[in-house]
């Protein structure tokens, strides 16, 4: 399935002349970079894009540069293996892109899904600086949903009328906006809502994002999460019905260097509700660990 289109669809997205398209591993990404400084990079979950920084980047890229990257297969970046989406093979992809951009991050700043490819790249690819996780999908679902989960999504993943059928039936029922308030609990501005919109109606995108879930193996991360040595900040809403507080805290024990805030009243995307509180509580975190 084809990506969005960059000259169609693109024309929405927040912060479009901060974009550039980078070609690494026979892949091309959609890079937005802004500002000066140490190098930051921000990594969206799973069924979302760059825009979900709209706000928090800038805010960011007072102090730093900001280096924030659609994942494999998710809006405009395209080129990768549908079989290679899981969390090793996504961190190795994004490994290899940054060794291309010739980039070592000061700090990684990943929200959901983009927490869990934070740690993978602490473990497989050597990065030991702090991490800081927004709404972190870092607990494997409970019990044998743990096994079921990923195998429902390999199901619906390998028949291609899946994603038409998805993005086909959100205006059906109820548009984005309640489909993201059911899942999220957030309530976003109308430039992300748009975005959202967007997304969720492109089969191409809904394919990638069933591609990310039918192959993610938290399970085995959790084995390793105690051997990644890595500050870690972890900012949760209060109010996420996506990823309760409590296992927040779950995993916060599993972590040898972790701290939790929870923003009471937020949602799933806080950053994005919230994203000066967000923004300070990133700032005086990277200010302890340099």
């Amino acid at each position: 399935m084809s990506a969005l289109d960059w000259n169609r669809e693109g024309l929405i997205w927040p912060h479009r002349n901060a974009s550039q398209f980078i070609e690494a591993g026979g892949a091309r990404w959609h890079v937005q970079r802004m500002g000066a400084g140490k190098p930051l990079l921000l990594l969206h979950g799973t069924g979302a894009s760059v825009h979900s920084w709209r706000d928090l980047m800038p805010l960011l890229a007072h102090t730093n540069e900001v280096i924030a990257i659609d994942l494999p297969r998710h809006a405009f970046t395209t080129g990768h293996n549908a079989y290679a989406m899981g969390l090793g093979p996504m961190a190795r992809e994004i490994a290899g892109l940054l060794q291309t951009m010739e980039v070592t991050p000061a700090a990684i700043i990943g929200h959901s899904a983009g927490a869990a490819v934070a740690l993978q790249l602490a473990l497989d690819h050597g990065y030991g600086g702090p991490i800081i996780g927004l709404a972190s999908a870092l607990r494997p679902f409970p019990g044998p949903f743990a096994q079921i989960f990923p195998a429902v999504a390999k199901a619906l993943f390998i028949n291609p009328l899946v994603p038409r059928i998805f993005s086909g039936t959100v205006d059906l029922t109820g548009g984005a906006g309640r489909f993201l308030w059911r899942s999220t609990h957030s309530r976003i501005d109308a430039e992300g809502l748009a975005c959202y919109r967007t997304l969720l109606k492109h089969p191409g995108h809904a394919g990638g994002a069933l591609a990310m879930m039918a192959n993610w193996d938290l399970p085995g991360l959790r084995e390793r999460m105690g051997e990644a040595p890595n500050p870690m900040l972890l900012v949760h809403g209060g109010n996420d019905p996506a990823i309760p507080p409590a296992w927040a805290r779950e995993a916060q024990g599993w972590l040898v260097n972790a701290r939790l805030e929870v923003l009471p009243g937020l949602g799933h995307l806080a950053h994005e509700e919230a994203p000066e509180k967000a923004a300070a509580l990133i700032a005086a975190f990277l200010a302890q660990h340099g």
